[in-house]
């Protein structure tokens, strides 16, 4: 791919910007660790710029990166690449054009790009092997160590289940795993307060079995400080020559690869909370890999929930209150200019519940992913329900009461 200079041949010749990848497989912790990374560019003054790769239509990442308050106050310094898969032929043209239409100037310190969780890493070290601009000094990927625990037994299956789909000519999420972490230059273990500390060792060796190049680090909750990112050197594309040579006949640059299905579901009525957790606790098993997305229950009917779930790991959070709810309580302290406003906005909504809707994506084996998403569309409230619901109406409510509030 032709590459065009868009800063200046005089900026070409001073230096490349440095580009650090987040990758990894789905729900491994790429946008709590964009997050936490962004918030410490704005806290510390030092400028970065952002891309965001989300293979969902409803780009529930890309929202959640632009909540920060760095993006906020400059939106111009992220770009959201949504609909498709990074590695995919379409992805990495919108890459390109998404690169070119950052505000990136001399004193920008470096391009942090999340990947979706199905992203290969070899055409993304290609792309960025022949640019002229940018040079790659990290390939971050992050592994999920309660997925390793619960699917690879902290680890120990994962070269073997890899060596066999090698030997039955078979391509899978297993392969993607591992072969993210063969082109990585750091793998970040996630999620390690999850699973017994003791059992931490037993992934770091299993993964420097596969990749003794690489360098390991346990972060948790996406602290990370952005200072050790900044002083990466280039990356080492000689050690990944082979390794290209042997993969690129069989990498699928699609955008389903893998065997993965997306779903979505959309609606503006509330989730039943105790049907909702039925389903969750029956029908949701390793086959549904990533789901996440914004949704209300009326037993909350006041907070924005965000639901975050990788296999079995299942989070709720509280991104925001609902303007509707706002208004509707009586002793909300606004201005009346301030409700005539909140009005405005809310009168543009398309919801039959002011602002508040549910909007989830879902990632999983093709050949499963229908049933789940089913039983999730029977969640929804029905006509009665809603009755009830409208005229102060309870509803049981199994889910823990205490969830964290996202920042």
């Amino acid at each position: 791919m032709c590459k065009k200079t868009f800063m200046g041949d005089n900026f070409k010749k001073s230096k490349k910007i440095p580009v650090i990848i987040l990758n990894g497989f789905l729900g491994s912790g790429k946008t709590t660790l964009f997050r936490n990374l962004l918030n410490q560019s704005r806290n510390k003054n030092i400028h970065l710029c952002a891309i965001v790769n989300d293979m969902s239509e409803l780009d529930v990442d890309g929202q959640l990166i632009g909540n920060t308050e760095l993006v906020e106050e400059n939106t111009k310094i992220m770009k959201s690449i949504h609909s498709c898969v990074l590695s995919s032929d379409i992805g990495i043209k919108k890459l390109d054009e998404a690169i070119k239409n950052l505000n990136i100037d001399h004193d920008t310190k470096c391009l942090i790009i999340e990947t979706s969780g199905s992203c290969h890493p070899l055409p993304l070290i290609k792309y960025f092997q022949s640019n002229e601009e940018f040079k790659l000094t990290g390939f971050l990927a992050l592994v999920d160590c309660f997925m390793m625990a619960h699917d690879f037994i902290y680890g120990a299956t994962l070269t073997s289940n890899f060596k066999e789909n090698l030997s039955l000519n078979i391509r899978d999420t297993t392969n993607l795993l591992v072969e993210q972490i063969l082109f990585s230059s750091h793998v970040i273990l996630t999620k390690s307060d999850r699973i017994d500390t003791n059992k931490i060792n037993y992934i770091h060796d299993h993964i420097k079995n596969i990749n003794p190049y690489s360098r390991l680090h346990t972060v948790v909750h996406g602290r990370l400080e952005l200072e050790s990112l900044l002083e990466l050197q280039e990356y080492n594309y000689f050690r990944v020559e082979k390794l290209i040579d042997e993969l690129e006949p069989l990498i699928e640059n699609t955008d389903r690869p893998y065997e993965l299905g997306t779903k979505i579901i959309h609606d503006d009525r509330p989730f039943h909370p105790e049907r909702f957790w039925h389903v969750c606790q029956n029908y949701l098993d390793k086959t549904i890999y990533r789901s996440k997305g914004f949704f209300w229950m009326p037993s909350r009917d006041k907070y924005a929930l965000l639901w975050n779930q990788a296999g079995g790991d299942i989070n709720l959070e509280i991104v925001g209150t609902w303007k509707q709810s706002v208004l509707d309580d009586q002793n909300n302290g606004l201005l009346d200019e301030e409700i005539n406003a909140l009005k405005n906005k809310i009168s543009k909504e398309k919801s039959h519940f002011g602002d508040r809707h549910c909007k989830l994506t879902i990632i999983g084996d093709i050949r499963k992913i229908s049933q789940f998403s089913e039983q999730l569309n029977s969640c929804f409230l029905n006509e009665e329900e809603i009755k009830i619901w409208k005229k102060g109406g309870e509803f049981r409510d199994p889910w823990p009461t205490s969830i964290m509030k996202i920042k």
